[in-house]
């Protein structure tokens, strides 16, 4: 029985074989450069720009206040999380004017009001976007180390 099998695999090969060798070949058509737009890459990536870069070129190394997402207060020391989640929660509902109202927020201890005065200059507010505070964005980016 394994010789058989043998047999008809050997016969099968044989056949495949010989069935490649009537098909015609692919000719390959020749192409001129000249057809194709030469595209810069530095414009192919200004066109990949989308409205959440924008905004957050608005801001550049500081942390809006309005927009940001709770990742970014990771940077600063006692932001992170409970102070930073605060934020959120708060300039979700009332977006801040400047920087300094963040210390009006309720629920404040002496040590949070502290910590906030000490990163003011960290800090910056522009009006909230919702292209950043779509969904939940702002706990969670989608962002994982």
């Amino acid at each position: 029985m394994k010789r058989f099998g043998c047999i008809l695999a050997m016969l099968g090969l044989w056949i495949s074989c010989l069935a490649g060798f009537g098909a015609p070949t692919a000719q390959a058509s020749p192409i001129r450069l000249s057809q194709f737009p030469v595209i810069s890459p530095v414009l192919a990536v200004e066109a990949r720009r989308n409205r959440a870069d924008e905004k957050l070129a608005e801001f550049g190394n500081k942390i809006d206040l309005n927009n940001s997402s709770l990742r970014e207060f990771r940077e600063l020391r006692g932001m992170y999380p409970t102070l930073g989640k605060m934020i959120i929660a708060y300039t979700d509902k009332n977006p801040l004017d400047s920087v300094e109202d963040i210390l009006e927020m309720p629920g404040l201890t002496d040590k949070m009001k502290a910590t906030l005065e000490s990163y003011l200059d960290e800090f910056t507010v522009t009006p909230p976007s919702s292209i950043l505070k779509e969904g939940n964005f702002r706990l969670n980016t989608g962002t994982y180390d």
